[in-house]
């Protein structure tokens, strides 16, 4: 990263998108964040953040925020919907991201997505695909959207989301049959690290913690150093 250039965040308002907020800042990086609402605003303005208010599933919203003239280094989406959202913006949502740092000329796009979209739906339970199948498959749209776009990425499944402090036992693999828990921090940690990883561009990863996990346990960890 230069010093003119940014860190552009979507889904910094909860979740791990939060999470990420306070590693960039934490790491002196500076981020600019698309918010949907304001509710969060003051709270991610106090850590150094700029916040920029729009909806990632309005496309003019998103250019808006994105094609300015200060160079985005890398955009960092965990944007997905609840499950009492009317529209996901799960694909459509991270399609407009992605089509927006094309045209912005983005160095990288680093997508955190799920356990059980893609390849991985084989770590998935019947139960799992039963409640969030419909949820996964709009994930896997906007993995392969991302992937055909041309944009260097890094896509990060996590497993099953805990909201506790970082253990430091986040782990990450290209094997798709693993699967268990991760803390949220812990996730912001890993993408973190992605950021300046050459080794992860162009791959597509999941994330557990070492010891989390659920059913199989030996598997490769993947090193980003």
């Amino acid at each position: 990263m230069t010093s003119a250039s940014y860190i552009f965040l979507a889904g910094a308002s909860r979740g791990v998108g939060g999470e990420i907020a306070q590693y960039l800042t934490a790491q002196q990086l500076k981020v600019k964040a698309l918010l949907r609402t304001a509710a969060v605003a003051t709270e991610l303005e106090r850590i150094g953040i700029e916040v920029v208010l729009g909806d990632a599933l309005n496309i003019g919203d998103v250019e808006r925020a994105m094609l300015t003239d200060e160079p985005i280094d890398t955009v960092i989406s965990t944007i997905g919907g609840l499950p009492s959202d009317v529209e996901r913006p799960d694909y459509p949502g991270n399609k407009n991201l992605i089509d927006a740092a094309v045209k912005a000329g983005v160095q990288k796009f680093i997508l955190v997505s799920s356990i059980g979209a893609g390849n991985s739906v084989v770590a998935a339970s019947p139960q799992v695909l039963a409640v969030l199948g419909k949820v996964l498959a709009e994930k896997d749209k906007a993995e392969q959207h991302l992937i055909a776009s041309g944009l260097t990425y890094t896509i990060i499944r996590p497993g099953g989301l805990k909201s506790e402090p970082a253990t430091g036992n986040g782990v990450l693999t290209e094997d798709p049959h693993i699967i268990g828990s991760i803390n949220r921090a812990d996730v912001a940690q890993l993408v973190g690290r992605c950021l300046n990883s050459e080794r992860a561009n162009n791959k597509i990863l999941s994330a557990v913690d070492r010891n989390m996990l659920f059913g199989r346990i030996e598997f490769a960890e993947f090193s980003l150093g």
